[in-house]
């Protein structure tokens, strides 16, 4: 369907994170008329930006003659955020429509989803639980663990449709801190790949996680000593760091059913290191379940029949 036809359109889907907006404007028999994002994350917005800001992305599709219902997930609800749309704590249910902050957008009310808190050990997650509403929408029984990864991978325990317990790790921060920010940023000027190089790293710092600060430096005394192509510089510090992480979260997917939700290229590595590790692992694309996630809210909000 064409961006032009704005009476179509029956709700938005907003999935704000920290570094962007995704928005789905869904019309009948959750048909997407439109699909637009922007590079406007959380972390580049003021209080009163938020509203011009999705109104950039949704505001010409809005129809003339009624109200239509704004449901967004993902850090837009931080206390940085439009709105501090608060915390449900684990064990529950992935929050829905019910656990929800409303505010004021200037052409209709936005629905914000809370998101989840976990008290001992303390640990947050905003956005990750929506898709995985998304997630036990498809597989209602499905008992395991989901792995979300990002700049903050989420290590999440399933059970009987609840979010049980969950592990943040920060290896998608690390990465771009030591890859851009640090000396190894020398070392690895290039997005190109070495699939060898990332999975003997993984290897490395599994079975001797202890060298892992000093598997750093040798990155770079490598590049420096032996040209090694930055290629398999960063692959080998993506794969350090993705091995550091999946030590760390053993006692998650040990023996347990796994499902990865990400983009189709950071998956693929989380994929790669738990194959690695005897798993096989399903894979979900991360917009689809968000999307999925927000059509629950928009069915219980509106009494629609899934």
């Amino acid at each position: 369907m064409s961006d032009l036809e704005p009476q179509n359109v029956c709700w938005f889907a907003v999935d704000w994170g920290t570094t962007h907006l995704r928005v789905w404007a869904v019309g009948d028999n959750r048909a997407i008329v439109s699909r637009r994002k922007s590079d406007l994350g959380m972390s580049k917005l003021e209080q009163a930006d938020f509203d011009p800001a999705l109104g950039a992305l949704i505001y010409d599709l809005m129809p003339a003659d009624r109200d239509v219902p704004i449901i967004a997930c993902g850090m837009v609800g931080s206390r940085q955020g439009w709105v501090d749309a608060g915390y449900v704590t684990t064990p529950c249910t992935p929050p829905g429509i019910a656990c929800s902050a409303v505010t004021a957008g200037t052409k209709s009310p936005v629905h914000i989803l809370s998101g989840v808190k976990q008290e001992k050990p303390a640990d947050v997650m905003r956005g990750e639980e929506t898709q995985i509403a998304g997630y036990l929408r498809q597989r209602p029984d499905f008992d395991g663990v989901v792995c979300l990864p990002g700049t903050h991978t989420k290590w999440v325990h399933v059970s009987a449709g609840e979010i049980v317990s969950f592990q943040t790790c920060m290896t998608g921060e690390l990465f771009f801190v030591l890859s851009e920010k640090s000396v190894l940023r020398h070392s690895m000027v290039t997005d190109a790949w070495d699939n060898d190089a990332f999975a003997a790293a993984i290897k490395d710092t599994m079975t001797r996680p202890a060298y892992f600060a000093a598997h750093l430096f040798t990155l770079r005394a490598e590049s420096l000593i032996n040209d090694v192509p930055p290629e398999t510089t960063r692959s080998r510090l993506s794969g350090l760091l993705i091995g550091l992480e999946l030590a760390a979260a053993r006692p998650f997917w040990l023996g347990r059913n796994v499902t990865i939700i990400g983009t189709k290229d950071l998956a693929r590595l989380y994929l790669l290191g738990l194959q690695a590790q005897g798993l096989s692992p399903d894979l979900a694309d991360c917009e689809d379940m968000a999307l999925l996630g927000l059509t629950a809210a928009y069915e219980t909000l509106t009494g629609k029949v899934p």
